[in-house]
């Protein structure tokens, strides 16, 4: 017999307890633990075993069905550019237009850039370099430059599709792709500038990390047969994508537009010119080509395997009660759901580390409860939940042993430092995303 009412409520609460132990106690990998916990859950609430097996299938494939490719092409763009060296090349750009004396804000807009399309572990390699020479040069601390560099990178990171977090919430939510990516743009350069360049500047000035060893006695620069890309062009191609989407959305009439500015259209126009402009034209042949593309998906299929186990688990909760249930009960209470989903995803990131695992599972348990409720957009809904999936980077989560090991630091300035500013920005972005939606209609 089905379970009703409460017990459901402490069904999805055990769900979610039973998912976390087998990732942080058992350390089992988060796509088995979220099948395993998708099972439990619907066995538990009273769903036939060939429902609830019906009801993963279901959930993992409306989640991967549109989010693959979408996060697919993505990676390969990042590739080429990492490959070409254009992201040093804008850096390099960039820091000559500012001048040195406003260097941080020209390490932070380079950062931002490069954060677009390529994922934070990736553009923190390509732009460390720069920042230990500044460091190096000035005689300030290191935190001077690394923190602006790390802001941007973190909430681009976390907040603009098409990295697989936000776009895998997006996904799941029900938001439109080319609004999240303008709404995420909107709120994360506030909060790159407000944990970036205030904060990191205040703590810059007052904690002194020098250049670590491990950066030698030269900064380490990407040399090559073939000189960098233009700098307009790397700048075309890594906003190609955004206008073409931005276009559909403003131009709604033009059917030629809808098609191009659809986010598989606009992508794989873009990985095609990104694969003619950083590849053909600089001398790659079409093995070359074909590798860079293999090795760009690699790391990809993890992701997309956590992402479908989030949309078997949403689809559970759906398909089980829990959702329509929980949903009756938050439209009658006063808690606001922008706060639930925002303290779900926080609570995630902050048991677990991985801030993919964080906002997709989040968007999986807050989907069914937010479905039909008037006055929020899937959109608003979705920066909420990627705002607090970033809230804090602690001992549990990869980047801050990259941030410590780069920086040089001990692991209590890590934490004193680097994770009190991801708690900073989080704070900010969840800050704006109340105010956009109460001022904005």
């Amino acid at each position: 017999m089905p379970a009703q009412g409460p017990y459901l409520i402490a069904l999805a609460l055990g769900a979610i307890v039973l998912l976390l132990a087998l990732i942080l106690a058992a350390k089992m990998h988060a796509f088995l633990a979220l099948l395993i916990a998708s099972m439990a859950l619907g066995l538990a609430s009273g769903m036939a075993p060939r429902a609830v097996l019906k009801s993963i299938q279901a959930g993992f494939g409306e989640a991967l069905g549109f989010i693959a490719v979408v996060v697919a092409l993505g990676a390969m763009i990042g590739r080429y550019l990492e490959h070409s060296g254009g992201g040093t090349a804008l850096a390099t750009w960039l820091l000559g237009k500012f001048g040195r004396e406003r260097a941080i804000w020209a390490v932070l807009v380079a950062a931002f850039l490069i954060g677009l399309p390529i994922f934070f572990e990736v553009g923190f390699i390509i732009l460390v370099p720069l920042v230990w020479s500044l460091a190096r040069e000035s005689k300030r601390s290191l935190l001077y430059y690394g923190l602006p560099m790390s802001a941007a990178l973190t909430v681009t990171h976390a907040l603009v599709p098409p990295h697989p977090a936000p776009a895998g919430a997006a996904q799941l939510l029900g938001a439109d792709l080319g609004r999240t990516i303008l709404y995420g743009i909107a709120v994360s350069i506030p909060m790159a500038v407000v944990g970036g360049i205030f904060y990191g500047g205040w703590v810059g000035r007052r904690v002194f990390v020098p250049v670590p060893e491990m950066a030698g006695p030269e900064p380490e620069v990407r040399t090559g047969e073939k000189p960098a890309p233009a700098v307009p062009l790397v700048l075309f191609i890594l906003l190609l994508p955004v206008l073409l989407m931005l276009a559909a959305t403003v131009l709604r009439g033009s059917p030629l537009l809808g098609f191009l500015g659809h986010p598989f259209t606009a992508l794989l126009v873009t990985a095609l010119a990104a694969m003619f402009f950083f590849g053909l034209r600089r001398g790659l042949d079409r093995d070359e080509i074909g590798r860079l593309a293999t090795q760009s998906l690699l790391p990809v299929g993890t992701l997309l395997a956590i992402m479908g186990g989030g949309g078997a688990f949403k689809q559970v909760i759906v398909d089980s009660g829990v959702g329509p249930y929980a949903g009756k009960l938050l439209a009658a209470s006063s808690i606001s759901p922008l706060v639930v989903a925002y303290l779900i995803a926080a609570a995630m990131r902050i048991a677990q580390g991985s801030a993919t695992v964080a906002i997709i599972t989040a968007a999986g348990i807050v989907a069914p409860l937010v479905k039909g409720l008037h006055g929020y957009s899937p959109e608003i809904i979705v920066l909420a939940v990627c705002c607090g999936g970033t809230i804090i980077s602690h001992v549990n989560d990869a980047g801050f042993w990259l941030v410590n090991q780069y920086f040089g630091m001990s692991v209590a300035t890590t934490l004193r430092t680097w994770s009190l500013m991801k708690v900073i920005i989080s704070l900010v972005g969840f800050g704006i995303v109340v105010a956009a939606h109460a001022l904005i209609p």
